[in-house]
């Protein structure tokens, strides 16, 4: 395979100054090597600054996280804030980073182009929660900020995600304006910076750390709902805690600390930051692998709950003790715990507010709605994206209607209270451990206060395909599965019919039987297909925003006869529904199949 001219050019541009000279080694010796597809994928497209930042794999190229495109990415968002906000107001940019490779190179790299723009950089003096960056964003009244990490991926990942002055990651109109900005820059040339050393000393780089960690600890410390009740069981409760070689270990084990948890267990094979990995077989807290350490540790010591926070501490997984083993829990049966234990406690003392609000993603367990229909309290769906979530927050505040109390998703990504805009691994992990304590008090598992939820409210079974394309034949492959889904809708799977396919690129609601459209979506539009089958089942397809993927969300449900009278009887039922559950991503693949079928014929 020869490359093509377009390509070859690009790489020549990179053989010379002002590339470093590693950075032109790197390349030569792929050159070398003769690694034409290496050299093609490297560059032949731009790694692009989408709506949620920039995430790819580390190395040199065009299509590749290294110090050139953080730069790039820099003066963007450097560019958009100088024109975007008026020169009466000082611009400051706060910059945090986690535990990966090259992650302080690039949270350097950002500061010192924002210096060189006159921007005033406030960076972390070492690896902190994205959740605990979003809250310095507004706690230092900063205009906007950076976290440079790839939240769960691969070791050979990086990322780089912007997050305006409300501290959410950006939204419309502002991440289009970015996005403007960052493609106006054709030359690394054209991207201003300002040596390091000069810059702090200056104080157009300030470093921070301590004094923000403290006001966020004193920031979620209220949100305890029942902080008596966390200090007595807390003397006894015991906890693991992972922070799969990230930045959870910052901040975690304190916030535990201080809600009254006294014997919080760090998992030793994963409790140092290291961006290798070495003790995770992944560093994602949705895979059961990368909790088995925990676990392990939990059998030794008879602990209570297992917490797992991801690189950069926005997501928490969990394992609860049932009987002498430990069950793995799903990111939405998480985020229906959480939701119900803060609307039941509250209602209980009486401090569940007449406007409070629950978010949740579209993809994200319709559990949530029945838990928040009990309580009486309203529930908003968001597009995927936890910045949504944070968009619904900023507009409560702004309309003086609603008060935000708890959301998520179903990717193990939750906030509890408004001092944050992001998902929040910290405060999650705390209220988590809240929840165990309450149901200790009354003499229950955490695996029993699930099966009362699904008793009560309904047994759902959930669950995730995502199926990998990487390269521009992948990007393709994707746009065919999408395109073909739309044009032609399953009409039923494993028996069951689909009453309407939910639209949200074209924001229509259409009755499958009669092809009429009978609503809209009414949310920004988005690449995003969902179809409703008869009996409250849902399947949603949507290609990733993050990585080279098409994801699809089954979700399945029996809320029949309720409440579900006995333990055998919800057993039984829950055997039933896991059986439809199968079936139904048995018959999606194989229509999956057939698409794809149809993309490989000339």
């Amino acid at each position: 395979m020869a490359l093509e001219a377009r390509i070859q050019g690009r790489i020549e541009q990179w053989l010379k100054p002002p590339y470093d000279p590693d950075t032109i080694a790197e390349i030569q010796s792929l050159l070398r090597a003769g690694n034409e597809k290496e050299l093609q994928d490297r560059f032949y497209t731009e790694l692009e600054f989408g709506t949620g930042g920039l995430r790819g794999v580390m190395g040199a190229g065009l299509n590749r996280m290294n110090q050139y495109v953080v730069g790039r990415a820099t003066q963007g968002l450097a560019n958009y804030i100088l024109k975007t906000i008026g020169a009466a107001r000082r611009h400051s940019v706060a910059i945090a980073r986690d535990s990966r490779l090259r992650s302080a190179e690039f949270a350097r790299v950002a500061a010192c182009v924002l210096a060189g723009n006159g921007i005033r950089a406030y960076l972390f003096d070492a690896l902190r929660p994205t959740p605990e960056l979003s809250f310095a964003v507004r706690h230092l009244a900063a205009c906007a900020g950076i976290v440079i990490t790839a939240s769960h991926n691969p070791k050979e990942y990086n990322g780089y995600k912007a997050y305006w002055g409300d501290g959410a990651q950006v939204v419309p109109p502002h991440d289009t304006g970015i996005i403007a900005q960052v493609r106006a820059i054709s030359d690394v040339r054209e991207v201003r910076k300002m040596d390091y050393d000069q810059a702090v000393q200056s104080g157009m780089i300030e470093i921070i750390g301590s004094e923000v960690d403290e006001a966020y600890l004193k920031a979620i410390l209220p949100l305890s709902i029942q902080p008596a009740l966390c200090r007595r069981i807390g003397k006894t409760m015991k906890i693991v805690y992972t922070p799969l070689h990230g930045a959870g270990i910052s901040l975690v084990p304190e916030a535990l600390s201080r809600w009254g948890f006294e014997h919080v267990h760090l998992c030793a094979a994963q409790r140092e930051p290291d961006g290798n990995f070495p003790g995770a077989p992944s560093p994602n807290p949705e895979e059961p692998a990368a909790l088995e350490a925990a676990i392990a540790d939990a059998r030794a010591l008879g602990a209570d709950l297992v917490l797992a926070t991801d690189p950069d501490a926005d997501r928490v997984g969990i394992a609860i003790r049932d009987a002498d083993n430990y069950r793995l829990v799903t990111g939405n049966q998480i985020a229906a715990l959480l939701v119900e234990y803060v609307l039941s406690s509250r209602a209980a003392t009486g401090t569940l507010p007449g406007d409070a609000r629950v978010v949740k993603t579209i993809v994200t367990s319709e559990l949530l709605t029945m838990i928040a229909n009990h309580y009486g309290v309203r529930i908003d769906n968001t597009l995927t994206g936890f910045k949504w979530i944070g968009e619904r927050i900023r507009q409560y505040e702004e309309q003086g209607e609603g008060q935000y109390l708890v959301g998520g998703e179903e990717s193990y990504g939750y906030l509890v209270g408004t001092h944050a805009r992001d998902k929040d691994a910290v405060v999650c992990s705390c209220m988590i451990a809240e929840m165990a304590a309450d149901s200790a008090s009354r003499g229950e598992t955490l695996a029993q206060r699930l099966d009362s939820v699904f008793s009560r409210f309904g047994i759902y079974q959930e669950s995730q395909l995502s199926v990998a394309y990487p390269g521009a034949e992948g990007q393709r492959t994707i746009e065919h599965i999408m395109a073909q889904l739309r044009a032609r809708p399953p009409r039923e799977f494993a028996g069951i019919p689909v009453e309407r396919v939910e639209d949200y690129g074209e924001d229509t609601i259409r009755n499958l039987a009669t092809g009429a459209v009978i609503g809209k979506t009414n949310l920004p539009k988005s690449n995003v297909l969902i179809f409703r089958l008869a009996g409250g089942t849902q399947i949603t397809a949507r290609p990733s925003g993050t990585e080279p993927k098409i994801k699809f969300y089954f979700s399945v449900c029996d809320r029949a006869n309720l409440p579900i009278p006995s333990p055998e009887e919800l057993a039984r039922r829950k055997l039933a529904l896991a059986t439809r559950h199968e079936a139904i991503r048995e018959d999606f693949q194989g229509v999956l199949e057939k698409i794809r079928a149809t993309l490989a014929k000339p």
